[in-house]
């Protein structure tokens, strides 16, 4: 572990490979798991104003789920997180084919809203852990990603490279710059 500014940070997201691989996982990170994607407070403010634009590009169950539960929810353990599908699902999951994506992306990536989707989605395999003072930045060893490893081990991509624009998104380019310097004297010692 190492301090950057106000977050310690977890070697192994400058040590460990990762780049997702969707063709083998099948989007797995959504549809998996026992929770919704975790959110700040500022998200669920966007979730609520985005939602009738992504609507359209939700499949009915979503869509069903969000209108029961709302665009958000609290989860059992009391942090905020995007709704589910039968306590499965990713409620803003959409398929193409048997590929889970994410609804709020698809609508993003034609123009229709302004927000890519939740920064903790952006940032996988990284986990942020906020506390008072500083924040945790975590690599998440999941199983579902063993392809995920497996590729960014083949292309030699680090996890922080990886999700370089997640970084910056939620840190700063700044921030980022300096991970970089971090990386770059690990490697030269």
């Amino acid at each position: 572990m190492f301090q950057l500014g106000k977050t310690i940070i977890s070697e192994d997201i400058l040590e460990k490979e990762f780049v997702c691989n969707l063709s083998a996982c099948k989007g797995a990170c959504c549809v998996d798991g026992d929770a919704g994607a975790p959110l700040n407070e500022a998200e669920t403010k966007i979730l609520e104003e985005i939602y009738p634009k992504v609507k359209p590009f939700l499949r009915k169950e979503g869509i069903e789920a969000i209108e029961a539960q709302g665009t958000w929810v609290t989860g059992t353990d009391g942090d905020l997180e995007t709704p589910l599908i039968d306590n499965k699902d990713c409620a803003y999951v959409i398929f193409d084919g048997k590929t889970a994506l994410c609804g709020i992306e698809q609508a993003y990536n034609e123009g229709i809203v302004d927000w890519k989707k939740p920064v903790s989605c952006h940032l996988y395999p990284i986990r942020v852990k906020d506390f008072t003072e500083f924040a945790a930045v975590n690599y998440d060893r999941w199983d579902i990603c063993d392809d995920a490893c497996s590729l960014g081990k083949e292309l030699e991509v680090p996890v922080y490279k990886f999700v370089k624009e997640a970084l910056i998104r939620r840190f700063g380019e700044d921030w980022y710059l300096e991970l970089e310097k971090v990386a770059e004297e690990l490697k030269n010692s």
